[in-house]
Order: structure tokens, then C-alpha cells, then sequence
């Protein structure tokens, strides 16, 4: 395995950021609704090793299976769950009034309205995960991101400079 200033300073800024995130939803509230959602006997994922691959962009991009439905993710280790954007909801079937939309996260953007919701399952190529927290980001959110409610399920993920591999 290797080692370098440059992962260093990647897995610093992804736990600062999980850590602010996780303060700003327990200030919210929404901190202890998603926990309560979450069964207190996960079960582990299933599958197998899948990669996904940096874009040119320099960001990890992930066609995930959502219930069973296609939805184009963006992998992110600083966001504490799955986000989901009010579009990519609609099309997975979740109908959320506005009243669902019951707390507020801070974003990189600002604060936003935000609705708890369980996943049945999340999938990235066979890297599978049963009931997975995320939210639904009423608005400003321009992609879904793949959180650390679902990476956290695994076994491992590892990162390089051209892949991320994730490990059921």
C-alpha cells in the first residue's frame, strides 16, 4: 500500500468534512433520525470488488443501481450519507412532500432543506449494500453523491490516483 503527503491531505479533508457534516445534521436534528432508521444489525455487503474509475474531471463518477434503478453518482468519503437530488428521488419512486423535507444540512453551497429516506439497496458494479441511509437534498444539490452510509458498509475502499476500488 502506499503512502504520500498527497493521501494524507485527501483523507484529512474527507474526515474534517465528515465530522463537520455529521455536527451540522445532529444541530439540525437529522442526525438521530437517520440513526434510528438504520437497523442496529446491518447486514454486511455482498458481491464483488468493483472499480470506478476517475473522470476527466477529477472526480470519481459511479453508474449505481438504486433499487434497482440506474442513477449517476458521485463517490465522496466527506459526505456522511448518501444525497440524493430531488430528480434522481423522483425517478427511484420516492414521492417526498414538503413537509418530509424536515431538517437542513450545511452544504458547500449553504444550508439546505433536507428529507431522511432508507434505500432498500445500493449497488456499484456487485458492491452491494442493503438498507442504506441517505437524504434527499430538496434543492441546489447538482448530482447525487455516493456517502459514507454506503461506503462505510464495505469491507474497504481504496483509493489511487486513476481508481477507486470498493470492497464488499
Amino acid at each position: 500500500m502506499r503512502f504520500d503527503l498527497s493521501s494524507a491531505a485527501v483523507m484529512a479533508l474527507a474526515v474534517a468534512s465528515a465530522l463537520t457534516t455529521a455536527w451540522w445534521m445532529d444541530q439540525a436534528g437529522l442526525r438521530s433520525q437517520a440513526q434510528a432508521a438504520v437497523p442496529v444489525a446491518a447486514a454486511p455487503a455482498t458481491g464483488g470488488p468493483a472499480q470506478v474509475l476517475k473522470a476527466a474531471d477529477g472526480h470519481y463518477w459511479a453508474d449505481a443501481l438504486i433499487e434497482g434503478r440506474a442513477v449517476r453518482v458521485m463517490v465522496d468519503t466527506g459526505a456522511s450519507v448518501v444525497a440524493l437530488t430531488r430528480d434522481d428521488a423522483a425517478r427511484l419512486g420516492l414521492r417526498l412532500e414538503a413537509e418530509d423535507f424536515s431538517g437542513t444540512v450545511i452544504t458547500a453551497s449553504g444550508p439546505v432543506r433536507a428529507a431522511p429516506v432508507q434505500l432498500l439497496d445500493v449497488a456499484v458494479a456487485g458492491a452491494r449494500v442493503e438498507s442504506v441511509e441517505a437524504l434527499v437534498v430538496e434543492a441546489g444539490l447538482p448530482h447525487s453523491l455516493l456517502g459514507m452510509s454506503y461506503l462505510g458498509r464495505l469491507s474497504s475502499f481504496s483509493a489511487t490516483p486513476v481508481e477507486i476500488t470498493l470492497r464488499p
